[in-house]
């Protein structure tokens, strides 16, 4: 077996820490239960045996020496009296049996024989084994034979209303286990749903820091670290705007001087790489300011019109973009926000796809999706997370004529997340990217 084999997790394990815990739990009670509910009955069940066993060692030593001394005329008369659930006297030498086939019945036997002495000349038979049936045998003083016919019943060594016991008092362990259980894995929830909410902004949601000592130091430990990488990614982005923003006025003066040399070779070239140096620069500040999208104030829009203006104003400028099947209804979103991204994910469409397909539903959980298609030649299964990276482009070659500045899915994925939606870049089946923003 190799290492990633032997390191796999346990497929019948369930997947969250509280159900295991639960489960290693639940199992640990039944077997503690189980166990101490097996001891108790043994030991019940012996203490019965004995406490019966001597009863009747008792009774009947009692019962013989009675009858012994009564006239045999009046022995009749009592053994109505004499007669117990389990056992009852005969007068006479009873049925002939076979030697005695259980332990408990020979065990009987050797206690009323101690008991009532060896003038008696006991002897023990068994009747029937099915049910089990045994007499014993006595010889009075007199001469006259006494019988004692036993009929063993079982032993009851718990009380009827035990197990009902045990049973709640199982129930109460687990509803306390739960409780437990959920108290220590509620702050785990929370630090996994904070983690994922971080944003660069510094605006997600902040660890409760009540509660156990353990989960107090925990959550402010998780609270500064959010601090500090928030405040890191801020000025990441703060230093490249600031980056982008200074080098457009010496880009600037450098085109106006370029555009005022004389006619030859190298004024086109000149001209096209200070284009392409505005357009990098361009992107640089609008990544930077995408970060901050959802600081705008959400409106009620519809969703169909909306993306039939944003269709409509591509295909006035000629561009190849068709409008599918939209979802009807309004919704609150960041309207600019919002627009910044369909209008990167079209353009990225036209560029690499050659056309633009736009069209909206709603999930199994109400949540609003909206997809925008082309029929290019799609994107590597391994690289479809790496490509909504900034400054990642498929092309090595580093062609800004097709591989771009490698910010158009960037600025998307990053205003997406802004807004409080997800972007995912998937390849269709017939051929093409889809690319499919979820907005809650």
């Amino acid at each position: 077996m190799n290492q990633a084999a032997s390191m796999a997790p346990k497929r019948w394990l369930p997947r969250s820490m509280a159900s295991r815990i639960y489960l290693i739990i639940f199992i640990g009670l039944m077997l503690a239960q189980g166990l101490s509910f097996a001891v108790m009955f043994y030991e019940r069940y012996e203490s019965a045996t004995t406490t019966m066993l001597d009863t009747v060692e008792h009774e009947v030593g009692t019962s013989v020496a009675m009858l012994d001394r009564l006239p045999a005329a009046e022995r009749a008369d009592w053994l109505i009296l004499l007669r117990r659930d389990n056992y009852f006297f005969l007068l006479g030498q009873g049925q002939p049996g076979m030697p005695l086939a259980t332990e408990r019945s020979r065990q009987l036997v050797q206690r009323i024989e101690r008991e009532v002495g060896p003038g008696y000349r006991v002897q023990g038979d068994t009747i029937s084994m099915h049910p089990e049936r045994y007499q014993v045998h006595f010889t009075l003083h007199d001469g006259s034979a006494l019988t004692l016919e036993v009929t063993p019943r079982g032993v009851a060594p718990i009380a009827q209303w035990l197990p009902i016991v045990l049973v709640l008092q199982l129930c109460l362990l687990l509803a306390c286990t739960w409780l437990a259980v959920r108290l220590a894995a509620h702050p785990l929830a929370q630090l996994a749903q904070a983690a994922e909410a971080m944003t660069p902004t510094a605006d997600g949601p902040r660890m409760s820091e009540a509660g156990p000592v353990e989960v107090a130091k925990a959550a402010i430990a998780f609270n500064t670290m959010q601090e500090r990488i928030a405040r890191h990614l801020k000025e990441r982005l703060h230093i490249l705007a600031s980056i982008s923003h200074d080098l457009q006025t010496p880009i600037t003066r450098m085109r106006l001087r370029a555009e005022s040399l004389d006619e030859g070779e190298e004024r086109p070239k000149i001209l096209r790489d200070l284009h392409e140096m505005e357009h990098l620069v361009r992107e640089g500040v609008a990544y930077a300011r995408s970060a901050h999208g959802g600081a705008e104030t959400p409106v009620r829009m519809d969703v169909k019109a909306f993306l039939e203006s944003l269709v409509f104003d591509y295909q006035d400028i000629g561009k190849p973009v068709a409008m599918a099947d939209s979802v009807k209804g309004t919704s609150m979103v960041r309207q600019q926000a919002l627009r910044r991204v369909l209008g990167n994910l079209i353009d990225n469409a036209i560029k690499y796809g050659g056309s633009a397909e736009v069209s909206s539903w709603r999930n199994d959980e109400g949540a609003l999706c909206m997809a925008v298609c082309d029929r290019g030649p799609g994107i590597p299964d391994d690289q479809l997370e790496q490509v909504l990276q900034p400054f990642y482009r498929l092309e090595g070659s580093r062609n800004r004529d097709t591989g771009g500045a490698g910010l158009g899915l960037a600025i998307a994925a990053q205003l997406a997340r802004a807004i409080g939606g997800d972007l995912r870049l998937s390849n269709q089946s017939g051929g093409g990217l889809a690319a499919v923003i979820t907005l809650p």
